[in-house]
């Protein structure tokens, strides 16, 4: 099943601490065409402004891609975390503990949930501080686990990083647990994808990696950052895109919401970008999925 958007929104995420973050950027692209734009405003994005955005601001049939994991791993331990009694059982009952947890954090963080004495075992949260559930029995590597969706990412030649990893520049951990605090209190304004499924109308979040939107964009080579003008301007016009206005370095957040809207509005007609080999009914409701993992 496929369907039609006017609006796709790319938004690079971010999962540090504080009342504003650098490293939030959105993008939006028009289904009739054009160079995708930056959403500007006057100072750094909040992660409340960002959610506020979603609540109340986004055209009715908008595809939004989120940069972060939209869930755990679950699928290879039946559960996201094995050997705690109270374990969730779905992607929606894990995001509502995490934002319950966290309901006295400020800015959407999650230091809450992460110290919590049964949920902290999960986690690598320092090079000296790993939890003792870390790895899974007999684990196979040291890099932690991961879901069905990043093996795939995998195959398709990026090296995404285990959520539960909280440790070095390209973990994603504290990003996608601050989104899920975000995707809790989004309710029913907007279909979280393949957690619900696609609607004939409405508004709809995925889970995007950039990386992958980079690569196939492929005029930068195996590169997933592109951190100049020219090598952007490259990627859009593999999108069909035209360029973007600007010449000289460009901060990698912002490059990455514009090529990753450019890829959305290429990609989001394809068919087999919403029913991927791997997703089952299973996945779709504890992991979720990564679209454009195929």
């Amino acid at each position: 099943m496929t369907r039609k958007f006017s609006h796709f929104l790319a938004i690079d995420w971010s999962g540090a601490k504080g009342p504003r973050q650098k490293g939030i950027a959105l993008a939006l692209a028009h289904e009739d065409g054009g160079a995708p734009i930056l959403v500007e405003r006057g100072n750094a994005w909040s992660r409340e402004d960002v959610l506020a955005i979603l609540l109340e601001d986004l055209p009715e049939n908008t595809l939004v891609g989120m940069d972060l994991g939209i869930a755990l791993p679950f699928a290879d331990a039946g559960a996201f975390f094995p050997g705690w009694e109270d374990s969730p059982a779905d992607a929606r009952s894990l995001w509502s503990l995490i934002d319950d947890l966290c309901e006295q954090d400020p800015h959407l963080e999650c230091g809450t949930f992460l110290a919590h004495p049964e949920v902290s075992r999960y986690f690598r949260h320092s090079r000296d501080h790993v939890g003792d559930r870390f790895l899974l029995p007999g684990a196979p590597t040291r890099e932690g686990r991961f879901r069905e969706a990043e093996h795939a990412q995998r195959q398709q030649g990026v090296r995404p990083v285990s959520n539960f990893n909280l440790v070095g520049a390209a973990q994603v951990g504290k990003s996608s647990l601050t989104g899920m605090r975000m995707l809790s209190r989004l309710g029913d304004h907007v279909s979280v994808w393949p957690i619900d499924p696609l609607p004939e109308s409405g508004p709809v979040l995925v889970e995007i990696y950039t990386s992958i939107a980079a690569r196939v964009a492929g005029s930068a080579g195996a590169k997933t950052k592109l951190r100049n003008y020219e090598e952007l301007n490259r990627a859009l016009s593999a999108l069909g895109s035209p360029p973007v206005r600007g010449s000289g370095p460009i901060d990698d957040h912002s490059s990455d919401a514009l090529v990753s809207a450019a890829w959305l509005r290429a990609m989001a007609h394809k068919p087999a970008y919403w029913s991927p080999a791997g997703l089952s009914p299973e996945i779709a409701r504890t992991e979720g999925w990564t679209f454009g993992a195929l």
